[in-house]
């Protein structure tokens, strides 16, 4: 205990040294949570408005196309702007920047509304939507889907007038413009009761601080490495010390920063956040802040030890830099920490399954936004407690392989 001691005291004064790598694990994670959270905090909110303007050309002028107008303005999904009065200036207004969408009404939309294309013998002129092309598709065929549910309430609203009418029933002069039950309103499902769903600081937070947490690769190999260069693991061998213990001593103090973080990137969660406008970080209390702090620790574990592991495999603190910050970056992209795990596509969500950073934030998530007890986060503590037991075996061998 007293050698286990010693080298714990020995790693905590050389990571104190380190004043800009100590920066760097706090200072970092905290602008990646303050940035991110600000700016997906509309992607994470149903319902909210998007900030991609549109305009509508109306070149038929008619009832019809002026009620179509105000039913897509009435969405509130996309912004409505001044209207072009020619398809000319919405292509000079979308080549400036002033807005990415424009709907062209043809002439005639108003009198053909309920005349299946070609049904007469004419041809039919077709509604154009022009784009910018860096508009996101997504947002495209958003946008595009709206109308067409849009202009399909306004021919259901013409032939209810038209069927009163031809049955002789009572009727407006113009047919009433009704607001269907179309919103939808999610509600998360939780394991005790339905609150607000997840928000973007709810996905953020937890996922930055994964990556802080496994970004302790660079300070723990930087100072494995120099002592391997300086002899340091030599003369701690000759003098009976197990490497076993040497990666004990570089445990404990890079666990106790990886707690820090966490508790200096919820602080920001919860009170950091909303001076910036967004909402702050809802945290479980009682029993599910204690299987957070589970969570949190068995990241920590897999962190450090995968760290371990990058030392032992590299020869310069130049390749532990390169091996470490790529890896980190490679478990972060199909983990769901850069990009959230639901965006992504089938194979990508498969393929987010065996990254360790994806059971961090899959546990993080189950405790703060499903409330799930023990049993609920136990599948994803045993897989990075075995990350961890893994790589410090591999650890082990590698570093009596190369003393031999």
């Amino acid at each position: 205990m007293t050698r286990l001691l010693a080298l714990w005291t020995k790693e905590t004064l050389a990571l104190l040294r380190d004043r800009h790598g100590l920066a760097a694990l706090f200072v970092m994670p905290i602008i990646f949570i303050l940035v991110m959270t600000m700016a997906l905090h509309d992607a994470f909110m149903p319902g909210a408005a998007i900030d991609v303007a549109y305009a509508i050309v109306d070149l038929d002028g008619s009832p019809h196309s002026q009620s179509l107008a105000r039913r897509l303005d009435k969405t509130g999904s996309f912004r409505h702007v001044a209207a072009p009065a020619t398809t000319d200036a919405a292509s000079s207004d979308i080549r400036a920047g002033r807005y990415a969408l424009a709907l062209v009404l043809p002439k005639g939309f108003g009198e053909r509304l309920l005349t299946p294309a070609g049904a007469d013998g004419q041809v039919t002129e077709s509604l154009t939507l022009m784009v910018d092309p860096t508009l996101n598709p997504a947002l495209q065929l958003a946008f595009r889907n709206q109308t067409s549910a849009a202009l399909g309430m306004l021919r259901a609203d013409e032939l209810t007038h038209s069927a009163g009418k031809l049955f002789g029933l009572p009727t407006a002069a113009r047919p009433a413009e009704r607001d269907w039950p179309d919103e939808i309103v999610s509600i998360a499902v939780q394991n005790d009761r339905s609150i607000r769903p997840p928000s973007s600081v709810q996905q953020n937070v937890p996922a930055w601080l994964v990556f802080a947490m496994f970004f302790v690769v660079i300070p723990i190999s930087a100072i494995l490495i120099t002592e391997r260069q300086q002899g340091t693991l030599q003369r701690l061998a000759a003098m009976g010390v197990p490497f076993r213990d040497v990666l004990l001593g570089k445990l404990l103090p890079f666990f106790v920063v990886n707690q820090i973080q966490a508790v200096l990137m919820v602080a920001v969660g919860i009170w950091g956040v909303p001076l910036f406008g967004g909402e702050a970080l809802v945290m479980p209390s009682g029993v599910g802040l204690f299987h957070c702090w589970l969570v949190a620790a068995a990241v920590s574990l897999a962190a450090v030890a995968c760290a371990l592991l990058v030392a032992s495999l590299a020869q310069t603190t130049q390749q532990s830099t390169i091996i470490g910050g790529v890896g980190n970056i490679l478990m972060a992209a199909i983990g769901g920490i850069m990009v959230p795990k639901f965006m992504m596509p089938g194979t990508m969500q498969t393929l987010a399954e065996w990254s360790p950073m994806a059971w961090a934030l899959n546990g993080f998530h189950t405790v703060m936004l499903r409330h799930g007890d023990f049993a609920a986060i136990l599948p994803d503590l045993v897989k990075l407690l075995a990350c961890a037991a893994l790589a410090l075996a591999v650890a082990t061998w590698l570093n009596r392989r190369q003393t031999a």
